[in-house]
């Protein structure tokens, strides 16, 4: 539905800082170090890892969606090589709870033994020399049924007398939660007033690279190794010793390259649990890949939102008041760590978007069905409040009689508020909101696209523009997570910093990049402060015995959290380079400076590298009150605040719409972005186009839909459309950097943001360009088919009329 364009243009605009775009750190558009191995084909994905004696696993999954198992049968000469939920009796089933009021547990087998709540879900693990073997050792295996009402829809699934997922709840909610703030008579002081229905579609999450898993037990240190495709090496390992009841200390978990994560890798899988005892039971390293059928009906999903949203504006044209009712289909169980609740919890606070207004409610149904647990997809619940906030405040503006723009030029927070506190409590740190909206429409040249849409296109196409803005918070840590009562809080994040003899830097971080560039960014970092050259230094990642604890890589984290802890450890170690080199220089430490990689001081200078082969090699030329800690260092950090850094955007864009066939044609897509101080403006870049391009597949294609029984109706690629090179169109990215006055050099978060607002921009400009025909559209994707549908409804209306 778009057509393939030039290279993505980027500008970006005068900024509050003035980065140094010639050196080699902060600012700079230093190509990726990690490029040179992914492109030379020389990456280590699990799928690469091959260990002596390894068997091929494949999993026995439910074909039904909700149904009680009976008897099942394994063929006697296959039983040493199949592992049931009755071989796993000292194992636990995976829990990941809350504390919120009112929240319900959900118990989630490793391998199902009584029931089966999604299609998909693993009840045998099979082992054989391939994997080909092991799926027909699958195939023999007999399974007795006693298939149940599923609950498909999760509107329906609210109703009483709905199927039960989990019978002891007595109904399938997972989680209500209400959001209200001087709601009362908002409708009573509007001068206008809109109500809209929205729906999102449930996605899968297609990373490149499925999940993959290869455990074996190292009996000379007594220690389970899992070799993993997961965003969260750390927390991996604290489930899976929860699950096997063993220490931490007896397993390492180790994250190779991984390609892509997006949220999908960011949980603890049943598959991971399931591969940890079949290691020791078999007595044989093993390994299961994913691949893409199981991704696709038995992986997780996301994204799949209700709302009913009504929007109160004065007489002026300015928003007063939101009131939203929304609901999420959270699938079968509750994932572990951020359980089923991450994104209805996170509703009530997204929702607001940018805007200032005074008066607030919002309800949340959290949703048992029986489909795969959803997982917080990159922008998490973002990308659908952004849609049902943004589609609606058109909506408004059209009722009113107002450009959509100028509705939300009159409510935007403006820059003199910040920092500011919005009705739901968000504390926005720094921005100019109106300003990024002013650089859009320019860009976009609203005007010129209102005088084309006057004139009429030659091939009878229809013209519309859309606009949408979001806020996505990042870095959040502490205070924010123990508030939505999850059982791992971040704290401070380390960095463990160190020199080796011949002056080269190691960084080891608890976070992991798989995709983000972060062996390049924090690279940069360190360079800033030390001067340590690029390919001096190394950044490791992704290993439990290697790294320092860490929650992991979500929520746009890593630039803020780890950035800043890489800030930390290498001040701290240019406190000591300063202190040896001083000495060796003979003079006095307040005397001297590190810049570029040498301690200079009043009648010489001594390189980094001389120093740290003093520390290692002649210790006799040390001065006496040297630091015995020497050239190695843990620092933590922690924002100044940890309710986190705002990074935010305008998206617009300029479409055609063939009336006849349904078809949509990208024309124009501009995005002005702010986030904060940029480390390397050309990863900022690659985020930003990459989270794009998924916006447009939420927007115009992605959608996972089920029969009445649960059955998921795409099994391949072919029935599942994700965008392509060809799908996607030009892009012209504006930055603005307005410093975090938080962070260690004011940088925010922005690996989700691409993301969030396409499906409520490509709508609005769907809408715009349909709105003479009396058709709205309030539904993604938005298919061909439903733009047909909705323009010949539209018809018999307008003959009555």
């Amino acid at each position: 539905m778009t057509a393939a364009g030039d290279a993505p243009a980027t500008e970006t605009i005068p900024s509050h800082t003035a980065a140094d775009e010639h050196s080699a750190g902060i600012g700079a558009r230093l190509p990726r170090k990690e490029d040179d191995r992914y492109m030379r084909g020389r990456g280590r994905y699990v799928g690469d890892i091959r260990l002596p004696g390894m068997l091929e696993v494949a999993f026995l999954r439910s074909p039904l969606a909700h149904a009680r198992i009976g008897a099942v049968r394994v063929p006697e000469h296959l039983r040493d090589r199949v592992l049931l939920a009755a071989d796993l009796a000292d194992v636990k089933p995976i829990r990941a709870d809350t504390t919120l009021p009112g929240f319900k547990s959900s118990v989630q087998p490793v391998l199902a033994a009584e029931k089966v709540r999604h299609v998909g879900e693993p009840i045998a693990l099979c082992v054989a020399p391939t994997r080909a073997e092991a799926e027909d050792i699958a195939a023999e295996i007999e399974v007795e049924f006693d298939e149940l009402p599923a609950v498909v829809d999760m509107l329906a699934g609210r109703d009483p007398g709905a199927p039960l997922l989990h019978e002891p709840w007595g109904d399938n909610l997972f989680l209500v939660s209400v959001t209200d703030v001087d709601s009362a008579g908002m409708a009573e002081k509007a001068a206008y007033t809109v109500t809209r229905e929205l729906r999102t579609a449930r996605q899968v999450m297609s990373p490149l690279e499925g999940r993959g898993v290869v455990a074996e037990w190292d009996s000379r240190v007594g220690q389970l190794v899992l070799h993993t495709s997961t965003q969260q090496p750390h927390i991996v390992r604290s489930g899976l010793a929860e699950c096997l009841g063993i220490d931490e200390g007896a397993i390492r978990v180790i994250a190779p390259d991984v390609g892509g994560g997006f949220g999908y890798k960011g949980v603890l899988l049943a598959e991971e649990v399931a591969l940890a005892v079949a290691t020791r039971h078999f007595g044989r390293p093993l390994r299961w890949l994913e691949d893409r059928r199981e991704n696709l009906t038995a992986g997780a999903d996301c994204r799949e939102h209700h709302y009913r949203v009504t929007a109160y504006a004065d007489a002026d044209g300015r928003l007063l008041g939101i009131d939203a009712e929304a609901s999420v289909d959270c699938g079968a169980y509750s994932a572990y760590p951020f359980s089923a609740c991450l994104e209805g919890g996170q509703i009530g606070s997204i929702l607001p978007g940018l805007y200032d207004f005074r008066h607030y409610r919002c309800r949340v149904h959290s949703v048992a069905t029986n489909k795969p647990p959803i997982l917080p997809y990159r922008g998490v619940a973002r990308t659908g409040a952004c849609f049902a906030l943004e589609v609606t405040l058109d909506a408004l503006a059209r009722q009113i009689g107002i450009e959509p723009t100028e509705l939300r030029m009159r409510s935007l927070v403006r820059p003199e508020q910040m920092p500011f506190d919005n009705v739901a409590k968000r504390h926005f740190d720094s921005g100019d909101y109106p300003e990024a909206l002013r650089r859009a429409v320019a860009a976009i040249d609203l005007a010129g696209i209102r005088t084309r849409q006057a004139r009429g296109e030659p091939d009878g196409r229809r013209l519309g523009v859309g606009i949408s803005m979001y806020a996505e918070q990042a870095g959040h840590g502490t205070s924010v997570y123990a508030a939505w009562g999850i059982p791992f809080v971040p704290g401070h994040e380390q960095c463990q910093a160190r020199f080796t003899p011949d002056g080269g830097l190691e960084l080891r971080i608890g976070a992991h990049s798989h995709g983000q560039g972060l062996e390049t960014t924090l690279s940069q970092v360190a360079h800033s402060i030390l001067g340590v050259p690029h390919d001096r230094i190394k950044v490791t990642h992704g290993d439990t015995a290697m790294t320092p604890y860490s929650t992991g890589t979500w929520g746009s984290r890593c630039m803020i959290m780890s950035g800043g802890a890489v800030a930390e450890a290498c001040e701290a170690l240019a406190g000591r380079l300063k202190h040896i080199g001083a000495a060796l220089l003979q003079t006095d430490v307040a005397a001297v400076r590190l810049e570029n990689g040498e301690v200079i001081g009043p009648s010489g200078r001594i390189g980094v590298a001389e120093i740290a082969r003093t520390w290692y090699r002649r210790p006799q030329d040390l001065p006496r009150d040297v630091d015995p800690g020497g050239l190695e260092v843990t620092a933590g950090y922690k924002p100044a605040r940890d309710t986190g850094t705002f990074s935010y955007a305008a998206h617009a864009a300029v479409v055609a719409v063939d009336t006849e066939t349904g078809e949509t044609e990208i024309l124009d897509y501009v995005i002005v972005e702010d986030g904060g101080v940029l480390v390397n403006p050309m990863i900022v870049d690659g985020q930003i186009i990459g989270g794009t391009a998924q916006g447009i597949g939420t927007a115009f294609y992605e959608e996972m839909t089920y029969d009445q029984r649960g059955q998921p109706l795409a099994s391949t690629l072919s029935d599942y459309l994700l965008p392509g090179p060809t799908e996607m169109p030009p892009l012209r990215i504006l930055h603005m950097e307005t410093p975090s006055p938080y962070t260690r050099f004011g940088q925010k978060g922005i690996g989700e943001g691409g993301a969030i607002a396409p499906p409520a921009a490509l709508t609005n400009a769907v809408n715009d360009a349909l709105r003479d025909l009396g058709v709205e559209l309030a539904v993604s994707p938005i298919t061909p088919r439903r733009i047909v549908e909705a323009i010949a409804a539209a018809r018999p209306r307008e003959a009555a009329e």
